[in-house]
This record gives C-alpha cells, structure tokens and sequence, in this order.
C-alpha cells in the first residue's frame, strides 16, 4: 500500500469515528496521523509488532491511568497493509513557536503521577521501548565523518547493561555523595544502562515509565494536560522519562531555571525517579548521556540524509557526546559496551 492509499484509508477511519474529513498532520517522518473532526487516527512507524502495541493499548485504557495518559477511542489495533493503526480523542498539542509557554511543571507533575502508578496494578506490560532506541539510532549512523564517529565513540563509552533492579556501573549503593560530573551546569549529559537490550535499566527495579517523554507527547484534552504516546510505555528505570530535558540542560541547550521549574515540581509531586532532595545526577547522569548519545546520532543522520552542515545546536550535541567520552575515559573502571 503506498502512503496516499494509507491517508485515505485514514481519512474514512476518521470520518466513522470522528464524524468529520480527515487532514494529515505534520509529525516524523515514519508516523502518519491524520486528524477527523473529535478524533486522530494514528497509523504507527513501519515494523511496529502488534503484541506491545495490544498490552500498551490495554494499559492505556487502564482507570488507574485515568486523567494522566490519554485513553484511547478504541483499544482496537487496526491493520491498514503493513501498518498499524489506532484511534485517540483529539487535543491541542504545545505550542513549539512560544517556547515560555511551555508546560514545565505539568508535564512533572503528570510524570509523577504516572511514576506512581504501580505496575502490577496494570494489565502485563513488556519493557519500555525507549533505551532500545538509543542503540537502533546509533547504528543507522556510517563512520565516514568526525561526526559520526564521535557520537559512535559516546556510544561505546556508554555503561554495559546490568542486571534489573542492580546499581548502575560505577555507583556504590552506599555512596550519598553524589559526586557531579563534569559539564555544562555542573553536569555532563549521560546515558541508560540498558541501551543494547532494550530491557530494564538496572538503575532502579523496574517502575511504569513513559519511554519516550518530550514536550511533543502532551495534549491538552479539552482543558487539562495530559500524556499521549504509548509506543514506549513499559517496565523500565523511570529516570528514563527526565533524560530528555537533563540531556538539554546539561549540555546548554535549557535554561538552567527552566530545568530547576521542572525537576522542582517533579518531586514536589513526589516523583520517585530520583531523590526527594540533593543531587539528582547519580540518577539521571547515564540515562541523560544516553539520550543525548541518541539525539546527537537523530541529528547527524538528519544533515546527512538532507546534504546540509550541521546546525549550531546538532553541534553542542555532537561536542556534548566528544564530554561524555573524555569524563567516560576517566572514570575509574566504568565497564564500557
């Protein structure tokens, strides 16, 4: 089936549940959503497995998560020729062009609420699917430019995936000090254990995680925030859901008042992803160099696929990854992949 045979067969999935025409909304280039009057119609990534998607979808309709993820239209994963495809309520995303109104400390607080949602009170969920993705991202790089082999390099100082539920490499269980790695902030952007098996991390037993967080997975739906996506959510080391902004923080690219607003409110919310108080760095350091491992590997390909240079901030993220392995090289016996 081509791409303009899968919009129309959006469009009429729209037109019976939304009741309206269906017009293609602007997203990554390997999802197609189409929007129908009170609904989206979401046709996922090419090779997404149906089984996670089911028990994803079936978590999502879960009361417990009533009011802090969306809930679907209907659970039904739909088959349109090789793609899946599911139903949700339509919601007014953030506003990218006003970047001051973004919604920091709601996006915490739902992180939070979302972190304390028990997961054996949820049907079974399988891992999140966000630390796998650091190493898929990776490998579609080549080893031709500077670039390139320098988020490679960040890449392979990353830590060797533990075991569940174990400290991360290098972190003494009984060690408070919290000592801060060098960099931007009085931190250094990091990565998750877990990166090559897509499992839980090891950094802590595995909680109700998100997956993939950003600022693009809220809707306001019709007038509270709330999380949509849930091509991640799984059992995994919920740190995950803050590396994003640590990553940006760290390496120069947040405002430093903008970071503290959100980590703030997050434990002010009682969020268990880190400590209620002191350096939260122990925790998010190597899930924070990881997703910037992963965001710097997005972007190189991005200038590659498209012939252009580098732009200034895909180039912090490219010198942030030349941080992580200088710090990574010299850490005393950190186990690399």
């Amino acid at each position: 089936m081509d791409s303009e045979d899968l919009i129309d067969e959006l469009r009429r999935i729209g037109a019976r549940y939304g009741g309206a025409p269906g017009t293609v909304l602007p997203t990554r280039p390997d999802v197609i959503i189409v929007r129908a009057g009170s609904v989206v119609v979401k046709a996922h990534a090419p090779g997404a497995e149906r089984e996670p998607l089911v028990e994803r979808m079936r978590v999502t309709a879960h009361p417990a998560l009533r009011g802090i993820m969306l809930e679907p239209v209907t659970e039904e994963v739909m088959t349109v020729g090789d793609r899946l495809v599911t139903v949700w309520p339509a919601g007014t995303p953030v506003d990218h062009a006003d970047p001051d109104a973004a919604p920091w400390e709601a996006a915490a607080r739902l992180l939070a609420r979302l972190h304390a949602v028990p997961a054996r009170a949820l049907p079974p969920l399988r891992a999140a699917g966000g630390p796998a993705r650091v190493a898929s991202t990776v490998a579609r790089l080549g080893d031709r430019s500077a670039a390139e082999l320098a988020v490679r390099r960040a890449f392979t100082c990353l830590p060797v995936p533990s075991a569940p539920g174990a400290n991360p490499p290098g972190v003494d269980p009984g060690d408070s000090s919290g000592a801060n790695p060098p960099g931007s902030s009085g931190t250094d952007p990091g990565g998750p254990s877990g990166v090559t098996s897509g499992g839980s991390s090891g950094v802590a037993p595995g909680g109700l995680t998100h997956g993939d967080w950003h600022m693009g997975q809220m809707v306001r739906a019709p007038k509270e925030w709330i999380l949509i996506d849930v091509d991640d959510l799984g059992v995994g080391d919920q740190a995950w859901d803050l590396s994003r902004p640590a990553a940006w923080f760290a390496a120069g690219l947040l405002e430093p008042e903008v970071w503290h607003r959100f980590l703030g409110a997050y434990r002010a919310a009682g969020g268990v992803a880190v400590p209620p108080d002191g350096d939260p760095w122990k925790r998010l350091e190597i899930p924070a160099q990881a997703m910037t491992v992963q965001l710097a590997a997005a972007a190189v390909a991005a200038a590659g696929r498209e012939g252009r240079p580098l732009d200034e901030v895909e180039k912090v993220l490219v010198e942030s990854c030349l941080r992580i392995v200088r710090h990574r090289s010299a850490c005393h016996g950190v186990p690399t992949q």
